[in-house]
């Protein structure tokens, strides 16, 4: 759908899509590119990502931003970004309550959306073929891996955390591979997501007040320049990432969607509603805590759900919420679609 022939209520709903991207994004085990995908936006997206090349940078250079803003498919990708902006100070704030206080059920709903999403995707795909059976082994088997690796240790290194970035914001691109599970494993989820993110958050009030105490806080600077560099490098990654995937899509687009079959697939591991965190441990066999006094996550040790209990049995039910969204998702896609 054309930028200009978008109703108020599709703006509207692109901005909640953006708000739902943005915190699918910052769940470990949960990509925002299977919003995108599953809400019948993916490929726009990507291919609006990928017009920010050289032709572009030419006509903004030259003054025409007009023409710039259609050839990049500006408004649609503003409302999203917008949407994922707010996401950052809203709704991943709530989201995090909702986890602290009810975890088994969030992780049940995201379970129930990433089956629905498997399902959307599986029904509609007909390219059964050995290369394409292969690709989905091929992404199940890095799905389950990643959910198995140790997480490293913290680091604070600029470059790494340009990185860091890059490889963070793939799961905007890239149904299935989630950006934040991938920092926890680089050892930068907190660092990144949390106390940077709360740095800004600290900073921009301190600004409100004019109070300009900060700049003598030599941490907050150095969060502030990781979050600096951070952003960099995720807009680096959506770029350079769009390109790719954008190019594989044009010409393998089959095999494209057998590994993404495959990556969301393998990625149910780290989404079971069932398990236990397991906290990093200082030298000392403490545990590790983080800038802003809570445990620092290390992974998860997973079991089976106890079918002898209730919460069990409410947890079954928010796995059919989840997979109800992404049904309500698809049908308002095919709606949009018609018009």
């Amino acid at each position: 759908m054309s930028q200009n022939t978008r109703t108020f209520s599709d703006k509207l709903f692109l901005v909640i899509k953006g708000l739902a991207m943005g915190a699918a994004n910052k769940v470990p085990g949960v990509s925002g590119g299977v919003v995108a995908f599953v809400a019948g936006f993916y490929e726009e997206f990507i291919y609006s990502l990928q017009k920010i090349n050289g032709k572009a940078l030419k006509l903004f250079i030259n003054f025409r931003f007009k023409s710039f803003w259609r050839y990049i498919n500006g408004r649609f990708l503003a409302l999203l970004i917008l949407g994922m902006l707010i996401s950052y100070f809203s709704v991943s704030k709530i989201l995090d309550y909702l986890i602290i206080h009810f975890e088994l059920y969030v992780w049940a709903a995201f379970f129930g959306m990433i089956v629905g999403s498997i399902y959307y995707i599986i029904k509609d795909f007909n390219d059964w073929s050995r290369r394409n059976i292969s690709l989905i082994l091929i992404g199940i088997i890095i799905g389950v891996a990643i959910s198995l690796l140790e997480p490293a240790k913290e680091n604070d290194n600029l470059l790494f955390v340009f990185f860091c970035g890059i490889i963070g914001v793939s799961g905007m691109t890239l149904p299935g591979l989630s950006g934040s599970f991938i920092l926890i494993l680089f050892g930068n989820y907190v660092l990144l997501l949390v106390d940077a993110v709360n740095a800004l958050y600290d900073t921009i009030t301190d600004l409100i007040q004019w109070d300009l105490s900060f700049m003598h806080n030599a941490q907050r600077i150095q969060l502030l320049k990781v979050l600096v560099v951070f952003s960099l490098g995720s807009i680096t990654g959506l770029v350079t990432l769009s390109h790719l995937l954008g190019y594989v899509l044009k010409h393998y687009k089959n095999a494209t969607f057998a590994a993404i079959i495959g990556f969301i697939t393998g990625s149910l591991g780290v989404v079971w509603p069932w398990k236990h965190k397991i906290y990093k441990l200082d030298d000392f066999g403490k545990t590790l805590i983080d800038a802003q006094g809570d445990p620092v996550l290390d992974n998860y040790d997973r079991y089976l759900p106890d079918l002898t209990i209730a919460p069990t049995y409410i947890a079954f039910f928010f796995v059919l919420i989840g997979i109800a969204i992404v049904l309500w998702l698809e049908w308002y896609g095919n709606r949009t679609l018609k018009k």
